[in-house]
């Protein structure tokens, strides 16, 4: 679809934060971006897509693949450091696939005039194309830890260096950075989330009325997007004029001493760490004037801002949510206002009773959540103990599992499909070419052959294959003990610290997530396969405890959700079964006679006969033990941690399958 013809951004129904907070980018990209999260299917791309269109052209050279400002050549560029020809032109609009190679973000050799005449010339990437533009990434929570990385570096310095295959080139690389996500697939590393300058939440709207309006619009595109894109123009030319006047105005905008305190006083209140954030606040304070072409900044403007700015920027640790208290932050810019009244004499002694007296308020929740809930039927909801930093615990991937393993941080992967480049190895067939090995082995065959003159010519045998060292993600299986036993003691509060303990483990290492229960007659699959540790956290906290103990259909249950996610999934993760269980098993399958106990040493077996990683936490407590959950350890040929081992030590453990484990 041409840029003629995608939707307006004008046309876009509702949504005003999202639409606002890209305007402020395109007036000032030294804000740093955007980040859009939500649901699927409520205008995320839409919006960002349609920005460009709404945006004042810039100046560019034909021929130019750096995109150049003018005036301010690339060293690397031959077009605007002689005689350029100057044409305006759209902002560029650069889409970052998830699977890209670095070699394509960075940029690489350039293989046809290597081959043409043996020089070595840069062929630019990406970086280079969304310079002075956008740079849009569908799903950045997606994207892998190395091309993060990436981003990283060239985000903070707005250069992009390149040292490979004998080039080494400089070149500058500001864009505005797009990004949109779906919480569901898990959340962003914090680095690169602070490099997002704003952030917007966005849903669906509930009102009848304002979705009728988005099907019609829509329709009413499809059906003739020239027609109804002619409809949008005055509006879009519009918008278009009001950006470019608000670029106009913004170096008059003043931002005053007053407003700066005010700024810095907000990030102190709502504990936000990085110093980002005062900055990006300040920037944005003034765009939102100058876009209401205004010269000073006012109190709404900074409160405005800051419901952008900080709610991505509050979250110290993994399972905390993000967001903003808005009713706090009106006070607090309502006290801006107005000077302070002063203080009583006695004010000491009254801010000391007052906190006395609100003290045990304060406690109060906390001694809610750690008081247990009664339910119906028995059963109870037990609050999360407090755990300490679990184990790191790696998986040793199979051979056969090792090429498509998703993309993570826990376990090593000798031959990834991404990471850093460890090696060139012969391959007349490569799935990733290795560049310099092969032109060098050419070149050498060629000066062997006396081919010294002309082009220089590759073959099928010069062929080498790039091999990659890298790390991969897992698929955690959480297979959790709800049954009666788990009260005794409030042991299920140590089962949910440890779960969580895990948990956080898992954001950092970006893996994949499944989460099933077994209490009563059968096990449950509460959270299919996912990268979202807050859905498992939550769903963890909600569980309740009561019951008998289906073990022996957990654990087939627990084989079905890992054949289904082998099945469905391009990218495998290597799996790891973590069960946490007393293993006093009761209740046999569903539909068998047979002796429960039994059943669940059949199962573990046909789980280690398939070479699945497992590892048990045995939750027994008390001086007279059964020892069942080191039996089903033995059988699953996995190791066997109490929870006091799991979070006691910074030991590292490695989980290995044991095919055929008795």
């Amino acid at each position: 679809m041409t840029a003629l013809h995608a939707y307006p951004f004008a046309a876009i129904v509702g949504q005003p934060l999202l639409k606002q907070a890209l305007l402020l980018c395109a007036v000032d990209p030294g804000i740093g971006g955007v980040l859009v999260r939500g649901d699927k299917g409520t205008a995320k791309s839409t919006a960002a897509r349609g920005l460009t269109q709404v945006l004042p052209p810039i100046a560019v050279s034909e021929g130019c693949a750096f995109h150049c400002a003018p005036g301010h050549p690339a060293t690397a560029c031959t077009v605007c450091n002689t005689d350029p020809v100057q044409r305006q032109d759209t902002v560029p609009f650069v889409t970052l696939p998830l699977g890209a190679t670095e070699d394509r973000v960075l940029g690489s050799l350039d293989l046809q005039q290597a081959l043409q005449g043996g020089q070595r010339a840069f062929q630019p990437g990406l970086l280079a194309a969304a310079h002075r533009g956008i740079l849009y990434i569908d799903e950045v929570n997606l994207l892998a830890d190395h091309l993060v990385d990436v981003l990283l570096d060239v985000a903070a310095m707005g250069v992009n260096s390149v040292q490979r295959e004998g080039i080494s080139i400089s070149h500058p690389a500001r864009f505005t950075l797009i990004g949109t996500m779906n919480l569901e697939e898990g959340d962003l590393r914090p680095q690169l989330l602070d490099r997002f300058g704003l952030m917007v939440e966005v849903s669906a709207p509930t009102d009848k009325t304002v979705r009728a309006e988005v099907v019609r619009r829509r329709i009413a595109f499809e059906t003739d997007p020239a027609a109804f894109g002619q409809r949008w123009q005055p509006q879009q030319d519009a918008l278009r004029a009001q950006v470019a006047e608000a670029q106009r105005l913004l170096p008059e905008v003043v931002l005053d001493d007053a407003m700066l305190e005010l700024i810095s006083h907000l990030c102190c209140e709502f504990e936000v760490a990085s110093l980002r954030a005062d900055i990006v606040m300040h920037k944005t304070a003034r765009a939102i004037a100058a876009l209401q072409a205004r010269t000073r900044v006012t109190p709404d403007d900074v409160r405005e801002a800051a419901l952008l700015v900080l709610p991505h920027r509050r979250r110290r640790k993994p399972f905390e949510q993000a967001g903003m208290d808005e009713d706090k932050l009106d006070d607090l810019v309502d006290q801006a206002r107005q000077p302070e009244p002063p203080q009583p004499q006695d004010a000491h002694d009254d801010t000391q009773g007052g906190q006395a007296a609100e003290t045990p308020s304060a406690d109060e929740p906390q001694q809610e959540q750690e008081h247990e809930q009664e339910g119906e039927g028995g059963q109870q909801t037990f609050a999360v103990a407090a755990a300490g930093t679990a184990r790191a615990i790696s998986v040793a991937a199979t051979p056969q599992s090792a090429p498509n393993t998703a993309s993570g941080r826990r376990s090593a992967v000798a031959d990834a499909n991404r990471g850093s480049a460890v090696r060139a190895v012969p391959d007349v067939n490569p799935d990733r070419l290795a560049i310099g090995a092969t032109l060098r082995s050419a070149a050498v065959r060629g000066a062997l052959a006396g081919e010294t003159d002309g082009p220089l010519t590759v073959t099928r045998d010069d062929l080498h294959r790039q091999v990659r060292s890298g790390r991969g993600a897992n698929l955690i299986v959480f297979v959790v003990d709800a049954s009666g036993s788990m009260a005794a003691q409030r042991r299920m509060e140590a089962v949910k610290g440890a779960v969580l303990a895990l948990l956080t483990d898992a954001y950092q290492r970006r893996d994949q997530l499944a989460v099933i229960a077994f209490r009563g007659e059968q096990a449950q699959l509460l959270l299919a396969p996912t990268r979202s540790a807050d859905l498992a956290e939550q769903g963890l906290r909600e569980l309740p405890t009561g019951g008998r103990t289906p073990l022996p259909h957990a654990l087939q249950l627990a084989a079905q959700v890992l054949q289904q996610a082998a099945q469905h999934t391009a990218q495998q993760a290597p799996p790891l079964l973590v069960i946490l269980s007393d293993g006093k098993a009761n209740v046999s399958l569903p539909g068998s006679s047979g002796d429960p106990w039994t059943e669940t040493l059949q199962a573990a077996q046909t789980l280690a006969a398939q070479g699945v990683p497992a590892l048990v936490l045995d939750t027994e407590a008390g001086y007279l033990r059964l020892g069942r959950a080191a039996q089903l350890a033995e059988a699953l040929g996995a190791p066997c941690l109490t929870l006091e081992q799991l979070t006691g030590d910074a030991l590292a453990l490695t989980v290995r399958a044991q095919l055929g484990a008795r």
